[in-house]
């Protein structure tokens, strides 16, 4: 089929080049001419100003918006100018997932019609297929679908590597329609929330590594690369072994590179999402201010000088490695229970139905955060669609059982030799609390009660509320609204 691609960077030449390898024709176009040149001598056909752009499309066009978050709103305007009714616009970028709602409201008064598609697979999409998270109108979202089948990886594909120039392999599953307009983007909003807490994790492996078990880049990039052949098998894990092996001028790259991580955004939509729906979502939301204190470096590097840390040993990696990699497992394990934990609470709160088996499958083929378990996340949907919760699978309630001795361990050392590890600590808090049948919160309740009367309910009682007159000069009087 024909299509549009504006915002020639690297993931819309990706797009573009990976459509016409599999014999779809591209329109080209960008604000810098240069691109669209390059990528013209490549096939396509180039555009310099949008009104060249519409007018080498025919019609139904359809035009997919590939441009940094903070320029879709203009673009995707811009592109209507141009555009009639029974076209189609794509925004397939970082967007907010309430923006497109707004936006395809606005764009179907034209009978335009708008899809958002959340785009993973980064800078190597090109060769190993890019997973993509729709919304957007059920027979719209068909038409894309020849599309679609060939930019998604195919699950269960080999890895192409950069010189195999072989034919590409129509999609299977690497990509999949979530819902109505807004869901595709929520879902990669999910996605991206994931993605910040397994970086995090992988940093905290990494870092008790260097800080407790004394271990160089080589020794742990060996430690990753077996990794990546077991259970904790994902693209991160793989790439966290390249780059710990990579040199330029005989030197690690990585020693090299400033401690202080940027973020786009989307982690933080993620955490106030969570906040909003009462989800619990603390190891990605312990992720985000982790790069966020990252960033404070000048202060940091001045803290370093006068706060004191406890005394440390090196310990003998040997002996710790799989103690680690089992707690990296199980915090993984939270990570995704929890981004399925908002994915339900959305489905729930916004009306839709989300394919969560199908979600997982999508997930497997070509997105950042791919990895081995994503198949068990799809058998545990598969055997139950109402799970309440990951944890509740036989698989992964077993898997957190037998790494939780190791997971403790872990930790308890890290803490007892001053290594920062938020995101794996808030995991296990978050299991001991989840499995928790009583937990403290009759106490806070009764505070509440006692300084505001906001009242509490009690056991055995429904939701009879009450209020006790604690000091004897409270009186009767409670707080007109409960929120549990």
């Amino acid at each position: 089929m024909q299509f549009g691609m504006v915002g020639i960077g690297r993931m819309g030449q990706g797009l573009v080049r990976r459509a016409m390898k599999d014999g779809h024709d591209a329109v080209a176009y960008d604000i810098y001419p240069e691109p669209v040149e390059a990528i013209a001598a490549e096939g396509a056909t180039p555009a310099f100003t949008l009104e060249e752009f519409a007018g080498a499309l025919t019609t139904p066009r359809v035009a997919w918006v590939m441009v940094p978050a903070a320029f879709v709103d203009e673009t995707v305007d811009k592109v209507a100018e141009h555009f009639e009714a029974g076209d189609i616009i794509i925004d397939g970028g970082n967007s907010m997932w309430q923006d497109d709602i707004d936006k395809a409201a606005v764009l179907a008064e034209k009978g335009i019609h708008y899809v958002d598609i959340g785009t993973s697979g980064g800078v190597y999409g090109e060769l190993r297929g890019f997973s993509l998270m729709v919304g957007g109108e059920d027979e719209v979202v068909a038409r894309l679908a020849p599309l679609l089948d060939t930019l998604a990886p195919g699950v269960g594909h080999a890895k192409r590597t950069l010189d195999d120039d072989g034919p590409l392999r129509p999609g299977e599953n690497g990509w999949l329609h979530c819902g109505p307009n807004g869901a595709g983007h929520f879902v990669k909003m999910v996605h991206n929330g994931i993605e910040y807490g397994d970086m995090q994790l992988i940093c905290e492996a990494y870092q008790f590594m260097k800080q407790v078990l004394g271990m160089d880049n080589q020794a742990m990039q060996a430690v990753f690369a077996e990794w990546d052949k077991g259970k904790l098998d994902s693209y991160l894990i793989e790439i966290t072994a390249d780059i710990l092996g990579f040199k330029e001028n005989d030197a690690y790259v990585v020693d090299s590179i400033l401690d202080k991580a940027g973020q786009k955004g989307t982690g933080k939509w993620t955490g106030i999402n969570a906040l909003e729906l009462g989800i619990p979502l603390t190891l990605i939301g312990e992720a985000v201010f982790a790069r966020c204190l990252s960033a404070l470096k000048t202060e940091r590097k001045k803290a370093s000088t006068i706060l004191l840390g406890p005394a440390t040993t090196t310990l003998p990696f040997a002996e710790w490695i799989d103690a680690l990699g089992d707690a990296l497992y199980a915090s993984k394990i939270v990570s995704y229970a929890q981004g399925y934990m908002l994915m339900k609470a959305a489905g729930e709160e916004y009306g839709w139905t989300l394919n969560y088996g199908g979600i997982a499958r999508m997930w497997r083929g070509g997105c950042i955060i791919r990895s081995a378990f994503l198949d068990n996340i799809k058998e545990a949907f598969d055997k139950d669609p109402g799970l309440e919760n990951l944890l509740l699978d036989d698989f992964f309630s077993e898997s957190v059982q037998a790494a939780q001795n190791s997971w403790r361990k872990v930790l308890s050392e890290g803490i007892q030799q001053g290594v920062s590890m938020p995101a794996m600590t808030s995991a296990l808090s978050f299991y001991d609390g989840y499995r928790s049948e009583t937990l403290p919160h009759n106490l806070l309740q009764a505070q509440r009660d006692y300084f505001g009367a906001h009242t509490y309910q009690k056991l055995g009682m429904g939701d009879e509320r009450f209020h006790s007159n604690w000091t004897g000069t409270g009186g009767d009087v409670s707080s007109s609204s409960y929120t549990v």
